[in-house]
């Protein structure tokens, strides 16, 4: 299970530690996104400081309905205890965790200040 907290903003938050090819890792604060059917968001500045590989770019629609290109890179995340490769996109905004990434997991969210934030796996059947 992966614990994490309801912001004073109202944002449901995970610490996130993010590891490039070279064994440098940050833990990052990510913001789940229900609305985001991807991995993982980054700062262009963070995947530069994690040297995190390109693998090419995307198209992407984005809240209001626009669509942009965005570049697409690798990084490794753990999550649940594990480590696992995943797709990043450099975003100019912060980090966000989306469906993707929660896909086969259970989310329970104790919305307050200060609430906890709880991500477990779904029993395989």
């Amino acid at each position: 299970m992966m614990q994490g907290f309801i912001s004073a903003d109202r944002e449901a938050v995970l610490p996130l530690p993010v590891r490039g090819p070279d064994g440098l890792e940050k833990i990052v604060e990510a913001v789940i996104d229900t609305g985001f059917n991807g991995f993982l968001t980054l700062p262009a500045s963070l995947i530069t400081d994690l040297a995190l590989p390109f693998v090419g770019t995307t198209q992407a629609t984005l809240g209001d309905g626009s669509q942009i290109r965005m570049d697409v890179h690798e990084a490794i995340v753990r999550w649940d205890n594990r480590e696992r490769m995943v797709l990043t996109l450099a975003s100019k905004s912060g980090v966000l965790v989306g469906m993707s990434m929660l896909f086969g997991h259970r989310v329970i969210l104790d919305v307050h200040d200060g609430g906890v934030v709880r991500i477990e796996a779904l029993p395989h059947a």
